[in-house]
């Protein structure tokens, strides 16, 4: 389990990104955002109205251009590559999302339906995840092969491992996060019980740090708008 209340920003300055993946992706950059004291509950009309205007955002820059033609969402799809995936099979979270909001992005949960928001509008892959649900800290890793990762297969619970060398988010207990954005485990997703998450914005070369920083300050300030009274924290980890 994450730290106390009182260490929140203690836990944040433990996020890091091992060398070798660095060496992968030199201008990769974490935007990591801590919040507690948020209101969870089922998808609302504020959050249906921030993914309405997201979809709307994607709709009128996808009429000009591919998706995958789009800088950000081209850097993601050569960074996949280079770890050996396939992101015509197994899309960066961003480009995934955006390919649906012209027929409508999923309406999950209020704090999972904010980053969906924030992630299309942005065009920048980000992930939440249930911080009291983490084993010490979050580490972006180039997986050994032995690291678990659980999930779901044809509704029943799984545990899977990833290839060695395929980018990965982890804590003490296994991998979080498959693939850089992927796909979440089932261990950290948030549920309508959160009231403490972390959230990941990742950012290569085209996303310079002022677009960045504007995702990082869209989603603070819906969370703020959703839970009056949350305390957030933020960091850039390079």
């Amino acid at each position: 389990m994450a730290t106390g209340t009182a260490d929140i920003k203690a836990w944040l300055d433990t996020v890091t990104i091992d060398p070798a993946v660095r060496d992968l992706r030199p201008d990769y950059r974490a935007l990591v955002v801590v919040a507690e004291g948020l209101r969870p509950g089922p998808s609302d009309e504020a959050s249906g109205r921030l993914l309405a205007a997201a979809e709307e955002t994607a709709r009128r820059w996808a009429a000009g251009t591919a998706v995958e033609d789009h800088p950000h969402l081209a850097a993601w799809r050569e960074a996949f590559r280079a770890f050996g995936a396939k992101p015509q099979r197994t899309r960066p979270s961003a480009e995934a999302l955006i390919r649906r909001a012209d027929a409508g992005l999923p309406r999950v949960d209020r704090l999972t339906d904010v980053y969906n928001a924030v992630s299309v509008a942005h065009v920048l892959p980000l992930g939440g995840e249930d911080l009291d649900h983490y084993a010490g800290s979050a580490r972006l890793v180039r997986a050994t092969g032995e690291e678990p990762f659980e999930t779901t297969a044809g509704g029943e619970a799984v545990t899977e491992h990833c290839p060695p060398g395929e980018v990965v988010w982890r804590d003490d207990a296994g991998v979080t996060c498959r693939r850089w954005n992927w796909r979440q485990c089932t261990r950290t997703r948030l549920t309508l019980a959160t009231t403490r998450a972390v959230f990941i914005l990742d950012a290569l070369g085209p996303m310079d740090d002022t677009a960045l920083a504007a995702a990082g300050d869209a989603l603070t300030e819906a969370l703020a708008d959703g839970s009056p009274g949350a305390s957030m924290a933020s960091r850039l980890v390079v």
